[in-house]
């Protein structure tokens, strides 16, 4: 082989074709690196994988993205701990939707170099020989590595595709999610943030498009909660389950109907918050429909229906209530609703007294 020859087409010689089938499994092997390592396993301890495994990821992030764990976990911490505040280091709300999505890498490095914010939120991490002698010391390096390996498989071209591969999670993550997952989408659940659910089918960027149920369910290791989503992140980690690689937390209990109970009791209350924002959003959806409903023929039942609403959203903002507290509350929430004359009050009320804590969601 010619040194024109080398510079055109490297040491692979592969079409057109080939490369773009390289450019795909290698940049989503990077996003599943994210979204399973980086973002399920390392942040929320959603999971534990083999330390073969982990060591892959993180080998395969150097090469790809020069990120390091620590400083990557402790700015998503901070993220969910100070969501949709002047705090959050990457809120569109703030900081504005084009700052957020199109310069999310430089407000990413802005953060990393808080070494306080870092300190705080990036404990758990890995923190061995590797990490911190190569990993986290030179970590521009595995980057400029993965560039000499481009070059030599594809020649000149390769220079391109590394700068794909590059892009690929500075815009895709850092900007996305952060972004449009905050901005444009569907809510499935009532998160006191603005999460939305990018798309219902999470392939693209590892399952991490379904946004608002991850803030729904933070610990949870799979992002996918009603039938017409598919996660898949989740995907791939039931294969490493399968094959004995990956070990998961309990997948999240949730409220479901029990038609034989009828009082407000503890389970009712462990029901509520295992799926309090889904249910707080179904409340939110009958208030609007009641009211459009009712309000033709009466302004009392427009008020009640408001007040109702507005009690309801309060027990559960009350941060000092006790559960025996929370029962009692809810029972005289309950007792008004029923004596509402509001329709979907009234209905809302009795599925409530018959809420218990199971697997499987049931239809509110």
């Amino acid at each position: 082989m010619s040194f024109v020859e080398f510079l055109k087409f490297g040491f692979s010689g592969w079409s057109w074709m080939g490369l773009l089938a390289f450019l795909f499994v290698v940049t989503h092997i990077t996003i599943v690196g994210v979204t399973v390592f980086l973002h399920r396993c390392q942040s929320h301890k959603a999971l534990k994988l083999n330390s073969l495994i982990s060591h892959f990821f993180r080998f395969w992030l150097w090469l790809t993205t020069g990120m390091v764990t620590k400083e990557w976990v402790a700015i998503h911490r901070k993220h969910h701990a100070k969501c949709e505040t002047e705090n959050d280091p990457h809120s569109p709300k703030i900081k504005g939707i084009n700052e957020v999505l199109w310069r999310g890498t430089e407000l990413y490095r802005v953060s990393s170099k808080d070494s306080e914010l870092i300190q705080k939120y990036g404990h758990g991490t890995p923190d061995d020989w590797l990490e911190k002698n190569l990993y986290s010391r030179f970590s521009w390096q595995g980057v400029a590595i993965m560039l000499v390996i481009d070059l030599m498989l594809f020649g000149v071209i390769g220079v391109g595709i590394w700068a794909i591969q590059m892009m690929w999670i500075p815009f895709f993550a850092a900007g996305v999610i952060n972004g449009i997952g905050h901005y444009v989408g569907y809510r499935s659940y009532k998160t006191p943030d603005d999460s939305r659910n990018i798309f219902p089918l999470g392939i693209l960027i590892g399952g991490e498009e379904l946004h608002n149920n991850h803030h729904s369910f933070a610990t949870s290791p799979r992002l996918s909660s009603k039938w017409y989503e598919f996660d898949i992140g989740w995907f791939y980690i039931k294969i490493l389950m399968l094959l004995g690689l990956a070990e998961t937390r309990s997948l999240p209990k949730a409220a479901r109907l029990n038609p034989a109970k009828s009082a407000i009791d503890e389970d009712t209350i462990a029901a509520f918050l295992a799926s309090k924002y889904e249910l707080l959003q179904k409340l939110h959806r009958l208030s609007v429909h009641a009211t459009v409903e009712q309000i033709k023929t009466s302004n009392k039942s427009n008020a009640i229906v408001e007040k109702l609403k507005n009690d309801f959203e309060e027990i559960w903002s009350e941060k000092i209530y006790s559960v025996e507290q929370a029962v009692q509350a809810l029972q005289l929430w309950c007792a008004e609703a029923e004596k509402s004359g509001v329709d979907a009050m009234e209905e809302f009320a009795r599925k409530l007294r018959m809420l218990t804590l199971g697997e499987s969601r049931v239809g509110f």
